[in-house]
């Protein structure tokens, strides 16, 4: 009888600890999705701004790659001390600046006329949201022990579905029936309209936000203890707490690496995916807009089973490994059966399906072997040297169909980037960084 009360014990006070997290993830989780939803649709809208503003100014597709590229050269540059400054000042202020000043800056894409302010616009929206992915998901490592990240992760990185699914369509609607308004071309309403809500985002977040655990007034004194002891209960012996010391882990660079692979396979479908569209025949803006649609919800789905699965069995390689594998037969698929729509759809939501699910289970890592400031900057710095990827990806596409005419030889060798990506998954995530504690 001892026994069965103890274990009865045990499950009351899981069942109290479920609950517990449930009522966090209500209190944080959507407002972040929000905000990265919003954060995502800045990023891509220029995707189907193309569709309008690349005949009006008269740019190349080299012009419109290298600018979609520019977007991650400021990402780059300004990732690290981002996040550094967020550590030290807090996630409530820091991340609320980050989307007061993305949200103005994509909105004055609006008065782009010339190549140069294309370039220069596109450089400081990466400056402006530098440090906001990176920054939620240090923010996660202070609320959530290792063996719930995965979830919440996958929960927040389902933005880029609801982008998807959501973006695609009101992009559509407003390039086709904003065209004109006030003497407005559509694409500018376009990047007028899903800028500001961005700026009122960052207001919520400075008035709902706490840092810390002991800094939310809508926890009890018993439920901040219960999250505190659980913090305190993750091991953290073979974590590096300095900044000079996430540079002496190679961990830092292979995972590093295999970002680079995941954001080059990203950018490369998020940038293009509109036109790859209509280059299998559809020319209507809405239509182009609701078939975006398909790849994300299937997407959507299969992140958070993944997630689920991940944090369930407490193995992160081979979930990676699997999802990097359909990310690179969805690239073959869609390079064999350029400009069939059918086929097209089904390799994009292979992509997509691969990637989505990817990314959360991939962030639950660094946490395993940096914390502190060297967790913040070890984030970021990987981030940073990640979105390399998307430098590469979307000019690289441009580059390709300029000379071409086609972009198919670009998926081929997105195809195999995804494969490399397999091999460094399998090859150099450490056992020990991806057991459940």
């Amino acid at each position: 009888m001892p026994t069965q009360t103890a274990t009865l014990g045990t499950a009351d006070a899981l069942s109290l600890e479920d609950k517990l997290y449930r009522k966090v993830n209500w209190r944080i989780v959507p407002l972040f999705i929000l905000c990265f939803l919003f954060a995502y649709l800045d990023r891509v809208n220029i995707s189907f701004a193309k569709l309008q503003m690349q005949a009006d100014l008269g740019f190349s597709d080299t012009i419109y790659g290298l600018g979609a590229s520019l977007f991650f050269v400021g990402y780059f540059l300004f990732e690290v001390p981002s996040n550094m400054l967020l550590h030290r000042i807090g996630a409530r202020v820091w991340i609320a600046r980050i989307m007061v000043t993305w949200g103005i800056t994509s909105a004055c894409m609006m008065f782009v006329q010339s190549e140069f302010w294309f370039y220069t616009l596109r450089f400081l929206i990466g400056v402006m949201e530098a440090g906001f992915v990176p920054g939620v998901l240090y923010f996660f490592t202070q609320w959530y022990p290792s063996n719930r990240r995965g979830r919440v992760n996958a929960y927040f990185k389902s933005s880029i579905c609801l982008c998807g699914i959501v973006g695609g369509p009101l992009a559509g609607l407003i390039l086709g029936h904003f065209d004109g308004v006030m003497g407005m071309a559509g694409w500018k309403w376009l990047f007028l309209l899903e800028g500001l809500p961005s700026v009122l985002l960052g207001f919520v977040v400075f008035w709902l936000v706490s840092d810390r655990i002991e800094d939310a007034p809508w926890l009890s004194a018993e439920e901040k203890q219960l999250m505190a002891q659980r913090m305190a209960e993750e091991p953290k012996s073979e974590a590096s707490q300095s900044f000079a010391g996430l540079w002496r882990q190679p961990t830092t660079y292979v995972m590093s690496a295999i970002y680079l692979c995941l954001v080059m396979a990203l950018t490369g479908l998020l940038f293009w995916m509109p036109q790859l569209i209509k280059s299998a025949g559809v020319d209507d803006t809405l239509h182009i807009g609701l078939l975006t649609m398909v790849p994300y919800i299937g997407a959507m789905l299969f992140n958070l089973l993944v997630g689920y699965s991940s944090d369930k069995r407490g193995e992160r390689r081979w979930h990676m490994a699997g999802c990097a594998s359909l990310t690179a037969i969805g690239y073959l698929v869609c390079a064999m059966t350029a400009g069939q729509l059918l086929p097209l759809m089904l390799g994009m939501s292979l992509i997509m399906a691969g990637i989505i699910a990817w990314m959360p289970i991939f962030w639950t890592i660094p946490p395993r072997f940096l914390s502190g400031l060297a967790a913040a900057a070890g984030i970021a710095l990987i981030n940073s040297l990640g979105q390399l990827g998307g430098i590469i990806a979307p000019f690289m596409i441009g580059r390709v169909r300029d000379l071409t005419g086609a972009a198919t030889p670009a998926l081929y060798l997105l195809s195999a980037v995804s494969v490399l990506a397999v091999v460094l998954i399998v090859w150099g995530v450490p056992k020990r960084y991806y057991v459940k504690g």
